[in-house]
């Protein structure tokens, strides 16, 4: 029967929007970007190089005066009609989120309200960021903070959620006063485009929001530019020592919200049912291709053999297959360089005499042409294979035993990331016990899954510097001034 083809018809024309003109000459090239699940390729999209960038950053600091003096109650009205906009084109970017990386239905459906959501929240603090009353001694004085924004603020986005992205950064940013340049990965591109589009459809004034797709030439003249006042860069731990040394002659600072290898602690004493449907969210949201994926799960001894074999009974009711299929559950991994990284890891992990328990292998038949790898379950493992050290960015989950609590929590904690990890448990004064121990950003308890807007998001260690979300991600967009004043 085949794949659907991808929907084409609903991409934006792939290019540049600077200053409010969209453009599609590129000083650099084009990529030929394949819809994932066929191969088969979207459009060639225009590459942001040098020119591209300085033009973006001359835009957005035109544009910085007027924004950052907009009176606050405009800047929110202008998101919140922005935001409006955004769920009137529902389907749209629905499908758009599809086709650009292969989502399937199920979960692109949820990334249009996501994105109106970050945009009405952060509008909400637009009118309220201030500053502070000091209490001076040992003399009189009048001091007070004002809470102001850095100015122009370059932002990269990661393939796997560019339009989330896009919501969770930008929207704070412009919350503070800031105008933003953001650059989307080649790979995928078309959302972030979309939503720059229907920035302008819906007033917000233009330079405010500029996008340049591309890779890393793009990526590089954004993080040197001394035009560029503050960066946020979301993807990986090597592309981020990039980031860092091109900004650093410039003492440009950097947000960094990076990789992430969590665990997911599976006491005996939990709802089975939950945990094991807990179990397999280290695979199917995007693929496993998530930062924030539970893809080292540690099951208490007593119950592991089958707790393993219950989620190993599990995936197969996980349906695989065609992103615009309404019951596919799993969709295509970005790209054929990306499947085969993962493929080697299943490889690498048998090997050195991991059990693989399911998947593994590049499936065929009706998905023979697109990215796909099924659920991988890797059993017979400890913290010492690489399987279970590194981010696979994949649909593979690693099962390791535990025996007691401090072991669970050193297991958990036995890693160079700390962006999230999960705890399934019913007894909830082990749970505040634990999650206090555990090193990470973000606790996850009883197969929870989500990021709402109001709450903080970011990681330890090498899992990035930051955080977005509330009044924290306001704050990542914001510095502070002093104002003295003598009374003497």
């Amino acid at each position: 029967m085949g794949l659907t083809p991808a929907n084409t018809s609903v991409l934006p024309k792939a290019g540049f929007i600077i200053g409010g003109e969209k453009t599609t000459d590129s000083s650099i090239g084009t990529y030929d970007h394949l819809y994932p699940a066929t191969g088969k390729l979207t459009q060639a999209i225009p590459l942001g190089g040098k020119a591209e960038m300085d033009a973006a950053v001359a835009a957005a600091r035109k544009a910085l005066p007027g924004w950052r003096e907009l009176p606050a109650n405009e800047k929110r009205k202008l998101m919140l009609g922005f935001a409006a906009l955004i769920r009137e084109h529902f389907d749209e970017i629905k499908s758009i989120v599809m086709t650009e990386n292969g989502s399937p239905d199920m979960m692109a459906e949820a990334f249009p309200e996501w994105i109106a959501d970050l945009f009405e929240y952060n509008a909400g603090w637009a009118d309220k960021i201030g500053g502070d009353m000091i209490t001076t001694w040992p003399v009189p004085a009048f001091d007070y903070t004002i809470d102001e924004p850095y100015g122009v603020v370059g932002i990269i986005v990661p393939w796997n959620g560019p339009a989330i992205s896009f919501g969770q950064m930008i929207a704070p940013a412009m919350a503070a006063g800031n105008t933003c340049i953001i650059k989307p990965s080649e790979f995928a591109p078309y959302s972030c485009i979309r939503l720059g589009e229907l920035a302008l459809e819906a007033g917000i004034p233009e330079g405010v929001i500029n996008v340049v797709p591309g890779g890393g030439e793009g990526g590089s003249a954004l993080c040197s530019h001394p035009g560029v006042d503050k960066l946020h860069f979301t993807g990986g731990g090597h592309t981020a020592q990039k980031v860092l040394s091109a900004a650093q002659p410039n003492m440009t600072p950097v947000g960094l919200e990076l990789g992430g290898k969590s665990a997911r602690l599976v006491f005996a004493d939990s709802d089975r049912q939950k945990a094991v449907q807990a179990a397999l969210m280290g695979c199917i949201p995007m693929s496993g291709q998530a930062c924030i994926a539970g893809t080292r799960v540690l099951v208490e001894d007593s119950i592991y053999d089958s707790f393993v074999a219950d989620v190993q009974n599990a995936v197969g009711y996980v349906k695989v297959g065609d992103p615009a299929d309404k019951d596919t559950a799993m969709g295509p991994l970005i790209h054929q360089q990306q499947m085969e990284r993962v493929l080697g890891f299943a490889e690498r992990a048998s090997a050195n005499g991991a059990e693989v328990l399911t998947g593994g292998q590049r499936m065929g038949g009706d998905l023979a042409e697109g990215y796909f790898v099924g659920p991988t379950l890797v059993a017979n493992v400890d913290n010492s294979h690489e399987v279970v050290r590194d981010e696979v960015f994949g649909p593979v989950v690693s099962f390791m035993r535990f025996k007691t609590e401090e072991e669970a929590i050193q297991l958990a904690n036995d890693t160079p990331y700390g962006l999230a990890a999960y705890i399934e448990s019913d007894d909830l004064t082990r749970v505040h016990r634990v999650a206090q121990a555990l090193d990470a950003g973000s606790i996850l308890v009883n197969n929870a899954y989500g990021l709402p807007a109001a709450a903080p998001f970011g990681g330890n260690k090498k899992s990035g510097v930051g955080r977005v979300g509330g009044i924290h991600g306001i704050r990542e967009f914001i510095r502070t001034k002093n104002v003295y004043i003598s009374m003497a």
